[in-house]
């Protein structure tokens, strides 16, 4: 029996491959995204793939890549991502929940700081031949006033070393989330805006938040405030922002995500931010540090292997989490879905039918009837 492939895009970290290579597993890589076509092209007889955040895997990818077992996204976000169309499929996905979450949190510190003091502006005019010693605009952090749209996983680490940094933390988030130290939850998105020296967005890529922060939130927001975005590019109007900053109502900002990003490294790079003063623009790296990337690498490779191995579905995003064991000489149990003609009472009915199981033995890495069983009736 041929071992599982895997195709990994977008200069995964070599752990990745270093981690499935030793569990028998195939790979291949690839440097750069793939569009739909070029991805359908490549997932021919793959089970494993491995993105970031450029390659999109759509409904229509996923249809027609019957090899497909699992995706992992070597990233925070999973939007890239039909997720309810890879369940349709039996296809698990996982991605990097926590991994990168102290390189964003070191990033947007690193920002507020430059803001604040106005780096920037000054490292210009130096590069420039002006000297210009003024403490003009420039603050400490130290009892200014945060404000963390979005309290997961990197908005609570930011609230903590933020809090140590000696500023006062508000949050604002959907769901009921605990604050950590003495940050206060703020009852409306509106009443951080009003309070807050700095407006921070960590915030997920889910649908609903397309677009979200527009011309009425930088109108709330307090005058002279900061603004940093390092979660997802969609969710900010991005003309509403260059329009507050050119008026000077919004006094800095601080964006690593935007609505339209480049494929690859080097590709043109266009925003209405360019050339606006007092402002820092970075290639989507809030995450990108070496040791993120390795431990990204690592973590989101191991799920994989897991999943391939013996079945485990823990901390993917789209299955129910299943932790089970791994005895040596064994691989999975996978439940079968027959095709709706089989069962004609049930077609349509979208419920799994478990007709047998049936234990798969192709060496190490093994994917069961090439795709788990949970497929669309």
């Amino acid at each position: 029996m041929s071992p599982v492939r895997a195709l990994l895009l977008e200069n995964l970290h070599p752990q990745a491959t270093e981690n499935l290579e030793a569990a028998g597993i195939d790979v291949v890589n690839h440097a750069g995204a793939m569009d739909e076509d070029e991805l359908i092209e490549a997932l021919a007889g793959v089970e494993i793939l491995g993105i970031r955040s450029k390659t999109q895997l759509t409904e229509r990818v996923i249809e027609a890549s019957p090899s497909l077992c699992a995706v992992g996204a070597f990233s925070i976000g999973t939007n890239q991502i039909d997720l309810a169309a890879a369940a349709r499929h039996g296809i698990a996905a996982f991605n990097a929940p926590f991994s990168n979450t102290r390189s964003v949190v070191e990033m947007a510190v690193a920002e507020m700081i430059s803001l604040t003091r106005r780096l920037q502006v000054h490292n210009r005019l130096m590069h420039e031949g002006v000297w210009n010693k003024s403490a003009d605009g420039a603050h400490e952090i130290r009892g200014r006033t945060l404000g963390i749209v979005g309290y997961g996983n990197i908005g609570s680490q930011l609230s903590v070393v933020a809090e140590a940094l000696g500023m006062n933390v508000i949050f604002y988030d959907n769901a009921e989330k605990l604050a950590l130290g003495n940050a206060t939850r703020m009852p409306t998105l509106e009443s951080l805006l009003q309070a807050a020296d700095v407006v921070t967005l960590h915030v997920d890529g889910r649908a609903g938040n397309q677009g979200f922060f527009g011309r009425k939130q930088f109108d709330t927001m307090k005058p002279g405030a900061l603004f940093l975005n390092l979660s997802r590019g969609f969710i900010v109007d991005v003309d509403a922002l260059k329009e507050g900053l050119e008026s000077g109502a919004i006094a800095g900002a601080a964006i690593d995500v935007f609505p339209e990003e480049p494929k690859k490294k080097g590709d043109p790079f266009t925003s209405p931010l360019q050339n606006t003063p007092n402002v820092i623009l970075t290639p989507h790296i809030g995450g990108s540090t070496e040791e993120a990337q390795r431990d990204i690498g690592i973590f989101v490779s191991k799920r994989l292997r897991d999943y391939m191995q013996h079945g485990s579905t823990s901390l993917s995003v789209n299955l129910p989490n299943l932790q089970l064991d791994q005895p040596q000489g064994a691989h999975r149990i996978a439940p079968h879905r027959a095709p709706a003609r089989e069962h004609p009472r049930r077609a349509g009915s979208g419920e799994p039918r478990v007709r047998r199981a049936r234990r798969q033995h192709r060496g190490p890495a093994a994917c069961d009837a090439r795709r788990p069983g949970l497929r669309g009736d």
